[in-house]
C-alpha cells in the first residue's frame, strides 16, 4: 500500500457482504466466473447490475478486479481473520466441486495448525505454476507449502516460495524467505536460490552485497550445484552492470567464468551474460556474441540494434521475442522465461526504445500498462522508475499518479535524482531560474545519470566544461547529437553562433526523433530571439510545437507554443523583468562584479551612481564595463540592454 492507491479508494464504502465478495476474487488462485459465483450466491447479471458492477470486470466465463490497484487496498485493509474467513468458505466450495489444488490451497491458508500431508502438493504444483509463468499464484502456493512443512521438504517449498517471488517482483518476500536458507539450508537450494536473493537484496539495498565467493561457492564437485552457482555468479555480474559498478562486477564474471568452464557452460551461459553485462555497463564494443530467449537474446540483440542507431529494428527484435509460437530456453534466466520480471526488463527496453525513437506519447502508454502487471521498478536498477517520472513530465508537465506510486514503492530512493525531474518541471511551466538552480545542484553532486540514456535537461544551463556529463551512456548516436547539439547552442559565443548556426540546423535536420529534434529546434529559435532575428526564430519555434505534438510530448510542445504566442503577441519586443533571467544567462560568463555592473547598467544607472553604490571609482566601472561588452559581444550600453531584455522575453 502506498499513499496513492490508499487515497485512490479511500471513500469507497462496502457493506460487509460486498467486500466479503471482493476479497475472495483478490484470494483466489484464478479467475474463472464459476466458483464466484457459487460463492456469492448471485447470478452474474446481478454482480454486473448491482453495486459491484463498475469494480468487477466480468467478460467469456472470467472475473477480475476492474482496477488491480484496488487488490492491494482490499489485502491490506483486510483483518487476518475475516481473510481467514474467506478462504475457509472458499475450501469448502472447491472441495465440494472436486477442485483438489484450489481446495488444498485455500484449505492450508484457512488452517490454524499445520497440515504436512498437503505440502508437498502444493510445492509440486507451484513449481509447474511457476515454469508456466503465473509467478504470483506460485509464490502463494509454495509459501503455503512452507508453513506446513520441515527439513528439507521446507527449504524446497522455502526455494520455491523465494523464487517465485522475485520472479513476480516482490523483493521484501524474496529476500526473507531465499535468506532464510542461509546459513543452514540444504546445499543445492541454497545454491539455486543465490541468485534470486542478490536481485532482491541489490534492489532493496541499492547495491550488490559485497560477498566472499570463495565461501559460498560449492564445496563438492557436483554439476548441478556448479551449474547453479555459475548462474547465481551470472545475476551477480549483471546486477552490478546494471548500477555501473565496474569493480563489483569483474569478480563476479570471473566466477561466471571458472563455474562454465567447469560445467562446460561457456557458449550457452557465459559468453551471451558477459556480452550483455558489458553492453548495459557502457561497453558495447564487444564480439557479436548473443544467446538464446528473452534476455541474453531478443532483449540483448534489440538493445544492440538500437545502440548502433536502428531503434526500430531494435522494437522489431522485441516484438519477435514477444511472440506467441515458442519461447526459446535462455540458460541465464532458465525455468524464468515468462516470469513477470523476466517480462518486466523487456517492457522497459521496450519503453526506453520508444523513447529514443520519439515516441513520447506511446511509451507513456505502454509504460502505464506495464506498470499494472509488471515489477517495472526492479529493471536495471529503478530505472522504469526513471523513465515513468520523465514521460509524465513531457506529456504532462508533472508527475502523475503512476509515477508517484512507482516512486513510492522503490525501496531506495537515492537512485531516483529528482533534481533534474524538478528542473524539467520547473522549466516546462515558464520558470526557467528555479530549472536552472535545480540543474546547478545536479551538476554540483556529480550529475547523476542512468548508464541507459533517458531524455534530461541541457536546456536550462550554460555548459561549459565538455559536452557530456556521463562517459559511458548507452543510447543510439542519434541521441547522443542532440544532446551535443544543445549543449553546444547553450554553450557557443555569440560570434560563435553566427558561424555555427546553419551547421546546427543542417544536423538538426538529420534527426529522425520529433522529440529530439523538436528541443533542438526549439532552442535554435530561442537563441535566435535573443539576438533579433524574430523572423527565423519565430520559425524554428513553430516547427519545434509540431514535432512536440507529432511525438506526444504535449508538455514541451505547449511550452513552446506559450512562447510562441509570446513572439506572436509582442513580435519581439521586451516585456517584464530581466534581470533574473540575465543573472542566469551571464552567471558562467562574467565575474561577480562584472555581473554587477552589468545589471546596473541594464538598470539604467550611469557610471558615477554605479561607482558609488559599488564603492569604486568609476574608472573600475569603465573597466569592468569593457570586459562586459567584450565578453557578451555588444558594442554600447543601449545593445546591452536591449539583451538583457530579449534574454528576459525569451530565456
Amino acid at each position: 500500500m502506498v499513499p496513492s492507491v490508499e487515497a485512490l479508494f479511500a471513500q469507497l464504502k462496502l457493506d460487509d457482504r460486498d467486500r466479503e465478495i471482493l476479497v475472495a476474487v483478490s484470494l483466489r488462485l484464478d479467475d474463472r466466473l464459476d466458483p464466484l459465483v457459487d460463492f456469492a450466491g448471485r447470478s452474474a447479471a446481478e454482480l454486473v447490475g448491482g453495486p459491484l458492477g463498475a469494480l468487477l470486470e466480468i467478460h467469456a466465463g472470467r472475473v477480475r478486479l476492474a482496477d488491480p490497484r484496488l487488490a492491494i487496498w482490499l489485502r491490506a485493509t483486510t483483518a487476518s481473520s475475516s481473510a481467514a474467513a474467506v478462504h475457509s468458505r472458499l475450501h469448502r466450495l472447491f472441495d465440494a466441486r472436486g477442485e483438489r489444488v484450489d481446495a488444498d490451497w485455500h484449505g492450508a491458508r484457512a488452517a490454524m495448525h499445520g497440515e504436512p500431508a498437503t505440502a508437498g502438493e502444493l510445492t509440486r504444483i507451484a513449481r509447474e505454476h511457476s515454469e508456466a509463468g503465473l509467478s504470483e499464484r506460485a509464490f502463494h502456493l509454495a509459501a503455503e507449502a512452507a508453513a506446513h512443512s520441515s527439513g528439507i521438504e521446507r527449504d524446497e517449498a522455502t526455494l520455491v516460495a523465494g523464487v517465485a517471488a522475485i520472479a513476480a517482483g516482490y523483493a521484501v518476500d524474496a529476500a526473507r524467505r531465499l535468506g532464510s536458507l542461509f546459513p543452514g539450508g540444504d546445499e543445492l537450494y541454497r545454491l539455486q536460490g543465490l541468485g534470486g536473493l542478490l536481485v532482491a537484496e541489490a534492489h532493496l539495498r541499492g547495491a550488490v552485497p559485497e560477498v566472499d565467493t570463495s565461501v559460498i561457492q560449492p564445496r563438492v564437485d557436483d554439476a548441478d550445484q556448479w551449474y547453479s552457482w555459475a548462474r547465481a555468479a551470472a545475476f551477480a555480474a549483471m546486477l552490478c552492470a546494471e548500477r555501473g559498478d565496474r569493480r563489483g562486477m569483474r569478480p563476479w564474471l570471473e566466477a561466471l567464468r571458472k563455474a562454465s568452464a567447469r560445467v562446460g557452460a561457456d557458449r550457452e551461459l557465459r559468453d551471451p551474460v558477459v556480452a550483455l553485462a558489458w553492453l548495459v555497463i557502457g561497453d558495447g564494443d564487444g564480439d557479436d556474441v548473443s544467446g538464446a530467449g528473452p534476455l541474453t537474446g531478443s532483449l540483448f540483440r534489440a538493445l544492440r540494434a538500437a545502440v548502433d542507431g536502428d531503434v526500430d529494428r531494435g522494437l522489431s527484435l522485441l516484438a519477435a521475442g514477444d511472440s506467441a509460437v515458442g519461447v526459446e530456453v535462455d540458460p541465464f534466466v532458465a525455468g524464468f522465461e515468462l516470469s513477470p520480471l523476466v517480462a518486466a526488463y523487456r517492457a522497459v527496453v521496450e519503453v526506453l526504445l520508444l523513447m529514443w525513437r520519439g515516441d513520447i506519447g506511446a511509451a507513456r502508454d505502454r509504460m502505464l500498462h506495464a506498470a499494472l502487471e509488471l515489477p517495472v521498478a526492479v529493471p536495471f536498477a529503478g530505472l522504469g522508475v526513471v523513465v515513468a517520472r520523465r514521460l509524465d513530465l513531457a506529456v504532462l508537465g508533472h508527475l502523475g499518479p503512476f509515477a508517484k506510486a512507482l516512486t513510492a514503492a522503490l525501496p531506495a530512493p537515492p537512485r531516483i535524482d529528482q533534481l533534474v525531474d524538478r528542473g524539467i518541471e520547473a522549466f516546462l511551466a515558464g520558470n526557467s531560474a528555479e530549472a536552472a538552480a535545480c540543474m546547478r545542484l545536479w551538476c554540483d553532486r556529480g550529475a547523476p545519470q542512468p548508464t541507459l540514456s533517458v531524455p534530461g535537461l541541457e536546456e536550462a544551463i550554460v555548459v561549459t566544461h565538455g559536452a557530456s556529463w556521463r562517459p559511458h551512456r548507452i543510447e543510439p548516436p542519434e541521441i547522443g547529437l542532440a544532446q551535443r547539439l544543445r549543449v553546444q547552442i547553450t554553450s557557443c559565443s555569440d560570434d560563435e553562433w553566427r558561424v555555427e548556426r546553419p551547421l546546427v540546423v543542417a544536423a538538426a535536420r538529420t534527426l529522425t526523433s520529433p522529440f529530439s529534434r523538436g528541443r533542438v529546434e526549439a532552442m535554435i529559435g530561442t537563441r535566435s530571439l535573443i539576438k533579433g532575428d524574430i523572423a527565423i526564430g519565430r520559425e524554428h519555434l513553430a516547427m519545434a510545437r509540431n514535432l512536440l505534438e507529432v511525438s506526444g510530448a504535449t508538455a514541451w510542445a505547449r511550452a513552446v507554443a506559450v512562447r510562441l504566442e509570446r513572439v506572436e503577441v509582442t513580435d519581439g519586443a521586451a516585456t517584464g523583468d530581466p534581470l533574473s533571467s540575465c543573472r542566469r544567462v551571464w552567471a558562467s560568463m562574467l565575474t561577480a562584479r562584472e555581473l554587477e555592473v552589468a545589471m546596473l547598467v541594464v538598470g539604467g544607472a550611469p557610471n558615477r551612481d554605479i561607482a558609488d553604490s559599488l564603492h569604486v571609482s568609476v574608472r573600475t566601472v569603465e573597466v569592468h564595463l569593457g570586459r562586459v561588452f567584450a565578453k557578451l559581444e555588444v558594442r554600447t550600453r543601449v545593445e546591452l540592454t536591449v539583451l538583457a531584455h530579449r534574454i528576459g522575453q525569451f530565456v
